[in-house]
Parts: structure tokens; C-alpha cells; sequence
């Protein structure tokens, strides 16, 4: 059987286009199952898809492509079909107008499943009835603006079938499409088993959220539950994922309640498996759900989930008190008595994952697309489609044809050249990497791409790739079977990684052939519970996946490491508590901390530090003083180091321990507006960690000051603290990182 899935744009990022992926893959095991993508804006999609599904855009609107679309005379022109809101939302056009009716009028497929309303009103009208033509609702029926609702259910009554991702929206449909006669079915999404190497333990003090920052996911509902967690159980953090238009109000919100320090906005992810697998709990507090993908994958990483009981996907996911827990809808006191009932009772929350687990096996692709071949076995059998008209059978076996004579000359063509040229074919290297309880970094790279005999892993400093540079060698262990992967073990004790981002490449022996380590998953849940080594110097080793999927780590490596483990601010100063590595407080000395202005470093004053005992610290620091040392309202960033004795080199005050990159999107805190000295114009003062971790005040004029700044002056002196921190030889200075970040 054929299978075609009509996408608006297989190359973005959301819920439908990742369901529609994990299905067609399924699908793909025993029928030939095609993407159809309306738009094409990336060079690949953004989300993996199975190697046995053809993609295929109807549209390219890549600026850089040598054959693009762009200056169609129909593009952006009004859709005939779909309506307004609807087109506008989705960019139909009528050049899509054209070019889907002409993939519809053309398609030798079985059967076209629509995935969105527009998408729907394309196959009533352009539909053939010599193949099933079946849509799908991925939202909940009464959500719809009326005019794409009204167009979707006329559209309805011409389909072969519809199907929801629940039954109870199912049952909706069926009240108010009765008249059509139109079978509707519920077909959950389905959902593949996380790419782990390792198995979550749920111990880490984490509540996970994910999903898009819109009003219908309530994230402000849960940041508000989230107060009462954070007031009796300090140590536990929210991290909520995703991108919206609603990021800055949360951020406010979070302000607001003073939980900078508790709440993070972490930004998108395209793979949220890895994260789900972080967290001893997920939390959903949504208006609706026409599903709940983030349920169901929360549970197949084990992680029990605290939903509001909304309409309609969390009731028939969630078992409530046996695999999770349902509370009431919009209840901000309900979400928080769930969490805590879980964060308070571990060995209730380590049943729950565990019933998650298993229950969650229900949702697997295997068995979905059981489901899909059921419906499409039932159709066929209750009203069989029209034979396919003579000239379309005329056309699609030409195709056929055509197709097998290409697939033909292309193996003849390949096989010549395979016969001139010796050694094995292309490497096409990725890994999954995951640490392991020591630190260690365990790469494991999948047979598929890697043909050959024998292979190195490298890792280069990025910035250092020429003659000289520094670059490590791994030999990569030969698998044991046919279908292991290469492994390579990198030990922290035992490679002394300089401070900076590395990149991963493998060497063939074969040919001397080299390639960048594409990323299939990046586990750092091991980070979470990991301790730093004992002694000097400090090291530090985050793995991650780059914005092209490539496989870096990023590595701290200093002799001594102040770490900012929890911070609070108030109006006028902030105050930092923080571990000392890699060095100790001197008996009988006074610590101190060192404020240096990168504008003119001999303004550099110090404040008091408080030891704690155990190596961990707190300081106090005044705006006030930030201010006298910067000249008053003058733009600035002031750069935070310990000095533990008189004369000791300085250490930095850094957030590294842990699993994120990248602090300075992430772990944001407010800032204080204070008066400019003298009567001048408001300033605000705002802690900020840089693109090295490293903890900085930054000082602004006030958002109503209206205040340009100066330019920078030459310092009329330099000591020698403030040259470490300006890149004396041996540091890497944010510039540096920041150069490396946006490489990435």
C-alpha cells in the first residue's frame, strides 16, 4: 500500500509535524509511505525522519536555492479555497492552491491522509475517488475560528474518513458531523521509545514542562504553583521549554515572584526526550489538550506527569494515582498539591514512573500503525475507492517506469563506479553520547554511516584547527557484533581538555577520509548528580548537539572555580552563595571579592566574604558601589573574581556544574532601577552570567532614561587582577566564547 502525508511544511518544528513523522515511520516498516510537504524553507527538516520515508516539497521558498519558487506570480496571491484565517496562518496561497491540486490530480497513491484544516479543504475538493481520502484534527473541535471551522466540516462530509486524536473529540465530531455520514475514528499519535543509552533514575530535584509559550499551555498557572514548591522545598527547579510570544510576560511573571533562581525558561529544543529523562516529574497545566504529546513522552522516559484534567487528552493518557496524577483545571493550588504530594513521597514518584513506563508502551509506533492499517482495512472493505481511471493508470505506470529504468541506470552507473574506484563507501559518522557516573564522555557512533575497518575519533579545540593546534585521538573500540556501534570512551581524569568548545570528527584508516559527528542524542542527565574531581585543577565537560546537529562539548578548565550555586536580588543588591574548587580559604585570611569594571579596570573595589565552612562562601554585593566604581550612569559590565588571600591569584565567579551551555540565555534575573548619582538620568544594574558562565553585573541606563552612553575610554591603568580577567595568555575571554557560540 501507498501511503501519502499532506504536511504544510515538514521542514518546521511542532506537535503535528513530529506525530506525523513518528507515524509515517511506522508505516514505512511494511507499505511505501511518502511525506508530502506543501512548503520547503530548510535544507533538511528540522526532526528526524525514518530513512524509509521519502520526503517530497511541493514548494521551495529557500532563498539560497538555486531553484526556488520566490518569484512565482501566484505566491501570496489569495487562496480560492481556504479560508482567511486559516491561509493566513498557514501561508496558503494560490500557488498552493495550484500545486496541491495538481499533486492530488496526479498521486498514485492509496490512500492521502490531510493533517491540517486547510490541508483537509484541499483534499474535499481536489480529491480523487480512486484513493482513500482520509483528514485528521490535531486540535479539539471547538477551538477553530467559526469560518475554518465551518469550511473544515463541509470538507468532512466528502472524505472518506476523519479521525481525532481522542475519543472524546471523537464523540464531539460525531454529534455535530452526524448528518455527513463521514466514519470518524479516534488515532492517538504515536510516540517512538526515547533514544537513551542510559536509564533515568528520576532522583535529580526536577520538574520538567515543554511546549509552545501560548496562553492555552497556562505556563504562568504553573510558575504560580511553582512559588509554593520553591517556598518548602528550596532545592527543587522548574525548567519549562519551548518558544512563544508569551516568553516575556512568563519572565516578568517570574520576576514578579521572585523565582529567577527557581524557574527557567530554557528556550526550544527539538528533541525534548533527552530533558524529559532529567526530570523526577513533568508537568502539563494546559486549558486544552487535543492530545498531550508531552504526556506520553514524559512517560516513555519513565517520568510520572501532574496534569490539569482538561479537555481531552490528559484523562485518557494518565491513569490518575497509579502512573500520574490528574488535578483539577485552571487550579494553581491543585497543580501545587500534586507536585508536592510527588516531590514529598519518593518512593510514591518512583511507582509512578515506573506504571508510566509501561503503560506508556500503548502509545508505540508499532502499535499505532496497526491502528492506521485497521481503519484503512475497514474502508477498503465497507466501500472500496474507484478504479483508478485509465489515464491515471496510463500516467502512474509510466512513472513506474521511468522510475525503475532510473533506479536501473543509477545502480549500473553506480556499480561502474564502484568497480573503478576501490576502499569503502561515503562516512556519513553520528553518535549518540551520554556521560557515564565518572564524567566520562561515551561515544557511541551507528554502524550505518561508518563503513570501513578501522576509525579514530578526534576532538579539536574550535579556533586551533591548523598546524599546531590542539586535537586529541581516540581509537574507537571494534564492536563486538554486526549491529553494535562503534564506542569511544574520552576520561575526564585522563584528557586535560583546554578550556573552549571541541568538535568532533572520525578518521578513517582506510583512506585517511574525515567527517564532522552528526548528533542522534546528547544525555547529560549523568551531570546532574555529578560531583567536580577533587583537587586543582577544576575541570568541567557539558556535551550538546550545535544548531547543525553536530557533536561538540564544551569544557571549563581552570586552576581554582568559585561556583554561583544559587542566587537572590533585591532592590539594591544581589546576594551569591557559592562552592569553592580547586583551592581552599586560607586559615586566618580574610577572602574577598573583587568587582573589576571592564571599562577601566583600576576602578576595581572589593567587599566582604563570608566562609560557610566546606569550601562553600556567600557575598553580599551593593549596587551602589557597582555604580561609584562605573562613573555613575556609564554603561558597563563589572566581572566578579574571589581573592582568597592577599596577593593569591583571583578566582572567577562562574555557574558551570551542571548540564547547561549556555547560562546566558537561560538563567536570567531582574534588574534593580536605581537613581543616577548626582540627580542623573535612572541606571539599572543586572546580574548576567556571559557566554562563558561566568558571573558579570551589567550596568544600563534605565529603560526610561533615555541614555546613550559614551564611548570607551582608554583605563589609565591596568592591574594585574583586571589582566587576567582581559585575556592574559592562558584564558579564554568571552569574546573568544562568544566568537565559538555563534559558530554553533
Amino acid at each position: 500500500m501507498k501511503i501519502s502525508f499532506l504536511l504544510q511544511n515538514a521542514y518546521g518544528i511542532g506537535g503535528t509535524v513530529r506525530a506525523t513523522f513518528n507515524s509515517a515511520g511506522a508505516l514505512a516498516e511494511r507499505h511505501d509511505v511518502e511525506i508530502v510537504s506543501v512548503w520547503r524553507t530548510h535544507d533538511r527538516p528540522c526532526l528526524p525522519l525514518g530513512g524509509k520515508v521519502r520526503l517530497r516539497p511541493l514548494i521551495d521558498r529557500r532563498e539560497d536555492a538555486s531553484r526556488n519558487d520566490l518569484g512565482s506570480a501566484l505566491l501570496g496571491t489569495p487562496s480560492a479555497l481556504v479560508p482567511a484565517a486559516e491561509a493566513h496562518g498557514a501561508g496558503f496561497d494560490g500557488l498552493t492552491d495550484r500545486r496541491v491540486a495538481r499533486f492530488l490530480a496526479r498521486t498514485d497513491a492509496d490512500v492521502v491522509v490531510a493533517t491540517r484544516p486547510g490541508l483537509v479543504i484541499y483534499l474535499a475538493a481536489f480529491g480523487r475517488r480512486h484513493y482513500l481520502r482520509v483528514g485528521q484534527e490535531h486540535r479539539v473541535y471547538g477551538t477553530h475560528e467559526p469560518g475554518i471551522r465551518a469550511a473544515q466540516d463541509a470538507a468532512i462530509a466528502a472524505l472518506d474518513a476523519h479521525t481525532t486524536l481522542t475519543e472524546a473529540d471523537a464523540a464531539t465530531h460525531r454529534r455535530h458531523l452526524a448528518a455527513t455520514g463521514t466514519p470518524i475514528v479516534a488515532l492517538p499519535n504515536a510516540s517512538p521509545p526515547p533514544p537513551l543509552t542510559t536509564v533515568p533514575d528520576g532522583e535529580a530535584p526536577l520538574v520538567i514542562a515543554g511546549g509552545r509559550l501560548i496562553p492555552v499551555k497556562r505556563y504562568h498557572l504553573l510558575v504560580e504553583a511553582f512559588a509554593a514548591v520553591a517556598a518548602a522545598h528550596p532545592r527543587w527547579k522548574l525548567r519549562i521549554y519551548g518558544r512563544g510570544h508569551r516568553h516575556a510576560a512568563l519572565r516578568a511573571r517570574i520576576d514578579e515572584l521572585g523565582l529567577s533562581d527557581h524557574v527557567f525558561l530554557m528556550g526550544a529544543n527539538p528533541s525534548l526526550a533527552t530533558e524529559w529523562a532529567k526530570g523526577a516529574i513533568a508537568a502539563v497545566t494546559s486549558r486544552e489538550e487535543s492530545f498531550g504529546m508531552t504526556i506520553v513522552e514524559a512517560m516513555r522516559c519513565g517520568t510520572p506527569v501532574v496534569a490539569t484534567d482538561c479537555p481531552h487528552g490528559p484523562a485518557e493518557i494518565i491513569r490518575d494515582g497509579e502512573d500520574g496524577l490528574l488535578v483539577r483545571s485552571g487550579d494553581r493550588d491543585a497543580v501545587a498539591r500534586g507536585l508536592l504530594r510527588l516531590i514529598e513521597d519518593a518512593d510514591l514518584r518512583r511507582a509512578m514512573g515506573s506504571a508510566a513506563l509501561r503503560n506508556a508502551e500503548r502509545y508505540a509506533p508499532e502499535h499505532i500503525a496497526r491502528r492506521y492499517e485497521q481503519l484503512f482495512d475497514e474502508l477498503n472493505a465497507t466501500s472500496p475507492p474507484a478504479p483508478v481511471p485509465f489515464d491515471r493508470r496510463v500516467v502512474a505506470g509510466a512513472w513506474r517506469a521511468r522510475a525503475a529504468t532510473g533506479r536501473t541506470l543509477r545502480r549500473a552507473v553506480l556499480g561502474v563506479r564502484r568497480r573503478r574506484t576501490t576502499g569503502p563507501g561515503p562516512l556519513r559518522p553520528e553518535a549518540a553520547c551520554s556521560v557515564n557516573a565518572a564524567g566520562d564522555l561515551v561515544v557511541r557512533l551507528e554502524r550505518a554511516g561508518m563503513p570501513g575497518e578501522a576509525f579514530t575519533l578526534t576532538a579539536a579545540l574550535r579556533g586551533s584547527d591548523g598546524p599546531g593546534g590542539e586535537l586529541i585521538e581516540v581509537p574507537l573500540g571494534r564492536p563486538e557484533t554486526d549491529d553494535a556501534p562503534w564506542t569511544a570512551v574520552l576520561e575526564r581524569r585522563a584528557l586535560p581538555l583546554a578550556e573552549g568548545r571541541w568538535d568532533f570528527h572520525v578518521v578513517r584508516a582506510d583512506d585517511g577520509a574525515r567527517r564532522r559527528v552528526a548528533s542522534s542524542a546528547v544525555e547529560q542527565q549523568g551531570l546532574l548528580s555529578l560531583e567536580p574531581a577533587p583537587g586543582a585543577p577544576f575541570s568541567w565537560w557539558i556535551p550538546y548537539a550545535t544548531v547543525k546537529n553536530n557533536l561538540s562539548v564544551r569544557t571549563w578548565r581552570r586552576p581554582a572555580h568559585a561556583e554561583a550555586s544559587a542566587l537572590a536580588v533585591d532592590a539594591t543588591s544581589c546576594t551569591v552563595e557559592g562552592a569553592l574548587y580547586g583551592a581552599r580559604f586560607a586559615p586566618g585570611q580574610r577572602a574577598r571579592l573583587l568587582a573589576v569594571p571592564r571599562r577601566d579596570p583600576s576602578a576595581a573595589f572589593e567587599t566582604d566574604v563570608t566562609a560557610l565552612g566546606a569550601g562553600r562562601f556567600r557575598f553580599r554585593l551593593a549596587y551602589s558601589r557597582v555604580l561609584e566604581a562605573c562613573g555613575g550612569g556609564e554603561a558597563e559590565t563589572v566581572d566578579l573574581v574571589l581573592r582568597l588571600s592577599e596577593g593569591a591569584e583571583p578566582v572567577r565567579v562562574a555557574r558551570v556544574i551542571g548540564d547547561v551551555v549556555d547560562r546566558k540565555r537561560t538563567d536570567v534575573y531582574p534588574a534593580a532601577e536605581l537613581p543616577g548619582p548626582r540627580g542623573g538620568a535612572a541606571v539599572s544594574v543586572r546580574p548576567r552570567f556571559t557566554a562563558a558562565n561566568d558571573l558579570s553585573l551589567v550596568v544600563r541606563a534605565a529603560p526610561d532614561a533615555g541614555y546613550a552612553g559614551r564611548s570607551p575610554g582608554s583605563p589609565a591603568s591596568v592591574t594585574n587582577d583586571a589582566a587576567v580577567l582581559m585575556g592574559a595568555p592562558g584564558v579564554v575571554t568571552d569574546e573568544t566564547v562568544l566568537k565559538s557560540a555563534r559558530a554553533d
